[in-house]
């Protein structure tokens, strides 16, 4: 089961997906509201919190669910504060039930990584597509939107057209033909 904790939270924060099954993890951390309380109204216990990138409004609360659940902190840099260890391009990690493959995404920020899982048909994005063909910001550090396009471009490589469900960093999931908005997005990134 996947839950989005941020849903109607209304603070600069991404979006933090709580993924329960065999391993019970957080994507991303979220900032400025109780990640924590609402993360306990699911589940008594986090194996770990796996970061899309670690930008601020994704890592804000990232030391009080580490206080409070006593968890590692995974991600792509582990140079970057907070971040345990590294989850390196291509590797396999489990979210829930199910194996996910990292794709190491940069544009939006150098350290940014995408999740997909084919046997559960899901793709969590962050920050570098989101619904109706948006994508992630390049004017802030580290962001490149030729990188970006590259990593949209990577993604679509990966990803199956039959994709059920992708998860964005922001706004709504989309679970109506989310590859299509993956094209979307590559194609709006080259026309701006």
């Amino acid at each position: 089961m996947i839950t989005n904790l941020a849903r109607g939270v209304r603070a600069f924060t991404s979006n933090v997906f709580l993924v329960e099954g065999d391993r019970t993890v957080l994507v991303d951390a979220g900032n400025e509201f109780d990640v924590v309380g609402a993360a306990r109204e699911r589940v008594d216990d986090l194996d770990a919190l796996i970061l899309t990138h670690t930008h601020p409004d994704h890592v804000g609360n990232l030391p009080d669910v580490v206080t409070e659940f006593d968890v590692d902190v995974w991600g792509f840099d582990p140079d970057q504060q907070g971040v345990d260890h590294a989850i390196a391009d291509e590797e396999t990690v489990r979210l829930g039930d199910h194996e996910y493959t990292a794709v190491h995404t940069p544009g939006h920020k150098e350290d940014h990584l995408c999740f997909y899982s084919r046997s559960a048909s899901t793709l969590f994005a962050g920050d570098l597509v989101f619904a109706n063909g948006g994508f992630g910001r390049t004017d802030l550090a580290e962001g490149n939107r030729e990188v970006l396009i590259d990593s949209i471009d990577r993604l679509l490589s990966v990803i199956d057209e039959d994709l059920g469900v992708m998860h964005t960093g922001h706004g709504p999931s989309v679970d109506a033909n989310p590859y299509q908005d993956v094209e979307l997005a590559g194609q709006a990134a080259r026309m701006g």
